[in-house]
């Protein structure tokens, strides 16, 4: 699960750099450097913050009997799943504005005073970090027990991530964030359903959900999960060579209703036209 880790970690360590970027320019170009301590307080405790929770969701799986382990690891990938969905649809909003949003807010944070700084980061980092551990520890349960892989390949994201953020604060590198956040949520479509698939197996096997021997194809023979192209697919796309008619129904809706749902080009708003003075004039 290298590749979809390393594009999780890229994914949403950029959207937490860039925010942390945005308001660290903010402050310099306001002449207020005196509150990026503030600013770094912030992110450090978020930080930490998503660390805790990621290592009490990994530490509550490991008191659990095999069928509670299947069940929360489960339902962790259902909210995986909609975290990943919202985030991507929110980013595909946002992508233009964001940096004006943030700092309309971060000016009326200063208004209010440093501690308001603080909490903003924290918040703009938080909600990221904590979406980040539960996205990771999802996707890592699709990939072997006791393999450091999926820790990589999220480092390794996460380390991209913040290297084209400084790239992009120190002007180096100028590219189209509207059309990056396109193409990564449209890989990361494809991400999620396999942790929507893998997920749903997980119900199967904890008794939450029927259908656990009713397999909708069985690929152990040809196409096998410790093959060198098996264990790619399985990377990219969570693929099972022994999959239930659920999990495969389950992956085809997703990707068939979130795709084109995400493909679709927005319509531009309709401004309105003013009146012509003449009609205006008329009407008095």
């Amino acid at each position: 699960m290298v590749f979809g880790n390393a594009l999780i970690g890229l994914r949403e360590g950029l959207e937490a750099a860039l925010v942390v970027s945005i308001l660290v320019a903010f402050l310099v170009k306001a002449d207020r450097r005196g509150s990026l301590p503030w600013v770094w307080l912030g992110v450090l405790v978020a930080v930490a913050l998503s660390a805790a929770f990621g290592w009490l969701i990994t530490f509550t799986q490991h008191q659990m009997t095999f069928e509670q382990k299947e069940v929360f690891g489960g339902s962790m990938s259902l909210i995986a799943v909609a975290f990943v969905t919202g985030m991507i649809f929110w980013m595909r909003r946002a992508a233009r504005t964001i940096s004006t949003e943030l700092r309309g807010k971060l000016g009326t944070a200063l208004e209010v005073g440093p501690w308001a700084v603080a909490v903003m980061a924290f918040l703009a980092v938080g909600r990221e970090g904590l979406e980040t551990a539960t996205l990771f520890y999802s996707a890592a349960q699709g990939s072997a027990s006791g393999t450091s892989r999926p820790l990589i390949g999220f480092l390794v994201g996460i380390a991209v991530a913040v290297v084209l953020a400084f790239a992009l604060y120190k002007g180096a590198l100028r590219i189209n964030l509207g059309r990056f956040f396109t193409i990564t949520g449209a890989l990361l479509i494809f991400v999620a359903a396999g942790v929507l698939a893998y997920g749903l197996h997980d119900l199967q096997e904890g008794g939450v959900l029927p259908g656990l021997h009713t397999l909708a194809f069985d690929l152990s023979g040809p196409m096998p999960e410790d093959s060198w192209y098996g264990a790619l697919l399985k990377g990219v796309f969570n693929y099972s060579a022994q999959t239930t008619v659920l999990q495969a129904i389950a992956w085809i809706v997703y990707i068939a209703v979130v795709l084109p749902l995400f493909l679709r080009k927005r319509k531009a708003p309709v401004k309105k036209q003013e009146q012509p003075a003449v009609a205006a004039t008329a009407q008095r």
